[in-house]
């Protein structure tokens, strides 16, 4: 078995999710695991929970059961693991990408990071903002959210996860009216 196929974590994605988180790729604790935010200093499984996406805390080993709920998962990197400085650049494929959110047309793509959303947009993470980024009337609408990896404690809020949160609960909202 080579190294990419070690590292692939496998897309958790089908037509229509509510919602899709996307990383840069695999820490290498997720990629010997097999399971999206394994490590166990990361806040992923906390924070979905605490802001009300969720209706319980996950564990990592769950990441499939986040389909019954029309929550996905993916990176931009399916064969790099580790810190994202790590990650060959070579190994990221943002074309890639937009053709699976292309065919899968998901109501929301969440960036995990703001070096994801960088690499997505091809602009400096500086410039970033987190939260809701404008609207691209060809692309589903797009979050950038704090970083949960223990690595960038030093820059977590839980601010735009909130409002990622209220915005996925008004799509629930108006989708439910819709079909009643």
């Amino acid at each position: 078995m080579s190294d990419s196929e070690l590292h692939r974590l496998p897309d958790q994605l089908r037509p229509n999710l509510r919602l899709v988180f996307v990383g840069t790729a695999a820490s290498t604790r997720s990629a010997a695991l097999g399971h999206y935010y394994a490590h166990p200093g990361n806040r992923f499984w906390r924070a979905p929970h605490e802001v009300g996406i969720t209706p319980r805390r996950y564990q990592p080993s769950e990441f499939a059961a986040l389909l019954e709920l029309g929550i996905g998962f993916t990176d931009l990197s399916k064969s790099g693991a580790g810190m994202d400085h790590q990650i060959p650049a070579q190994s990221i494929d943002v074309a890639r990408f937009r053709i699976k959110m292309e065919r899968f047309r998901p109501k929301t793509i969440a960036f995990t990071s703001k070096k994801a959303a960088s690499l997505f947009y091809g602009k400096p993470s500086a410039i970033i903002p987190l939260g809701r980024q404008q609207s691209d009337w060809h692309f589903p609408n797009v979050f950038v959210l704090a970083s949960p990896s223990g690595a960038a404690s030093g820059h977590w809020t839980l601010q735009p996860w909130r409002e990622l949160a209220a915005w996925i609960a008004s799509l629930d909202v108006q989708r439910a009216q819709t079909s009643s």
